[in-house]
């Protein structure tokens, strides 16, 4: 129940939706007795996308999230195991092409690649299942393992978790499959925005990780308070921060994290 929950309440409060949902509301009130209330509406809505797709808010948004947790010092020593989240593929596009679509996310499966090769004798974890409302005839798994092969993976080394849908399951299913010791060292890696929330649910299952953030949406410093030229690009760095910071508070007012903003 929580897993469709919180897809349909994504779709609702995504805020390029919102802006949208506004703008479309105040025009139809436009025709109406309610002509006043709809110009607000829509004089509403549209400030709302415009400020989105070209103000620094989502850079504003963005930072603290990506900031909150550093990459592991160079010399730091060598884990008994990687986890890498998934997020990172289209598996609809990976199913109709034959091929492994991978989406902006990709530097979590390149970066697998990266630390199997600087870690040869850890173990290796992908979890990702189909974060779809519908039963799906093909998961992020199986793209990877694909992706994986391609790039010349060593056979039977990375293990797969797919049955998880969304965050919280990746770190339960992951523990399940790997029954890790007190003393072993796991990285997780995913993207830098969604670090936060990732390592609050694996404190919350009693699974230790150390933090392994890329996909970096920006610069790491404030100094990118200016005008944006690149709307698209805006709209979906606001969009992803928002998921995050609501993702937080809900996941913490519904116990899976023990802290509103974990911190190292």
């Amino acid at each position: 129940m929580f897993f469709i929950l919180s897809k349909v309440g994504e779709f609702f409060v995504t805020p390029a939706h919102l802006g949208l949902f506004l703008a479309s509301l105040g025009v139809a009130l436009l025709f109406t007795r309610f002509a006043r209330q709809g110009r607000a509406l829509a004089s509403l809505g549209v400030v709302a996308l415009l400020v989105m797709s070209f103000s620094p808010l989502g850079v504003f948004l963005t930072l603290p999230l990506e900031n909150r947790f550093p990459p592991p010092p160079e010399d730091a020593p060598a884990p008994d195991g990687v986890i890498v989240l998934g997020g990172s593929v289209d598996e609809n596009v990976s199913m109709a092409r034959g091929r492994t679509a991978l989406n902006d996310a990709a530097e979590r499966v390149t970066a697998l690649v990266e630390l199997a090769r600087r870690y040869p004798q850890a173990r290796l974890i992908f979890a990702g299942g189909a974060a779809t409302l519908r039963d799906a005839p093909f998961t992020e798994a199986e793209a990877v393992e694909r992706f994986w092969r391609e790039m010349g993976g060593e056979p039977g080394r990375l293990v797969y978790e797919a049955r998880s849908r969304n965050t919280w399951e990746n770190a339960v299913y992951t523990r399940e499959l790997v029954a890790p010791a007190p003393s072993e060292r796991w990285l997780l890696v995913t993207s830098a925005f969604h670090m936060p929330r990732s390592i609050g649910i694996f404190r919350r299952i009693g699974f230790p990780v150390i933090p392994f953030p890329v996909d970096y949406r920006t610069s790491g410093s404030w100094s990118e308070w200016s005008l944006r030229g690149n709307a698209p690009e805006m709209l979906r760095l606001v969009d992803i921060a928002a998921h995050e910071w609501i993702g937080l508070v809900v996941y913490r007012l519904t116990g899976k994290t023990n802290a509103l903003f974990p911190a190292p």
